[in-house]
């Protein structure tokens, strides 16, 4: 169950990666470029792997093109995942971390859960449909506006929210394999969590 979610994780950061370069503005353009070009640090098939990605020597409309196509792919398998982990979290139940039994305290989970949820998903969307139809441009990089120009590259190219702390991560390390390793490593820890619990 938890190394299916690690597994979600990385879906839904592609799917984000991709979804921030699909606008194919300034920073759009430059944060694929960078981002892919960390994969020329695999030795032996790095630089065979970014061309293979890029779809000819550079970030280029046939990039465009597959960054559209797994971003569109990528929902659809991270639904699948969502239904495998849940059928997994069914099967071994969730954990339980205090050790205490809670069968006194349960509850049918329709309709009190039902409502709780479905209430709660209305909010999000109100607040996702405000931001989107009131304020589409209140999160969004000025920088990024403008056409993408290989020949022009922005002063301060930062990423998003979300991938600061690989940002953090990657600036830290001078050493650009160490870096990448870094990062990886950052993430594929959380798959080691479960191997620590000692009961």
């Amino acid at each position: 169950t938890w190394n299916i979610g690690v597994v979600l994780l990385f879906a839904v950061m592609a799917t984000a990666f991709m979804g921030y370069v699909l606008p194919w503005g300034q920073m759009s353009f430059w944060g694929a470029t960078v981002i892919t070009n960390l994969l020329s640090a695999i030795p032996y098939i790095g630089t065979t792997l970014v061309e293979w990605i890029w779809g000819g020597f550079s970030v280029d409309k046939a990039t465009l093109t597959r960054f559209f196509a797994f971003h569109f792919i990528l929902p659809f398998i991270i639904a699948a995942l969502v239904i495998v982990h849940l059928l997994f979290l069914h099967e071994t139940g969730s954990n339980n971390p205090t050790g205490l039994n809670s069968d006194a305290d349960k509850i049918p989970f329709h309709p009190y859960y039902t409502i709780k949820d479905i209430l709660g998903i209305f909010i999000m969307i109100m607040f996702l449909m405000t931001l989107v139809l009131f304020f589409p441009d209140l999160l969004g990089d000025p920088d990024n506006y403008t056409p993408a120009n290989p020949l022009n590259t922005p002063p301060h190219i930062k990423p998003e929210w979300y991938f600061l702390f690989a940002y953090a991560i990657l600036r830290s390390i001078p050493n650009k394999l160490g870096g990448v390793l870094a990062l990886v490593l950052s993430i594929l820890i959380l798959a080691l969590l479960p191997l620590l619990h000692t009961s």
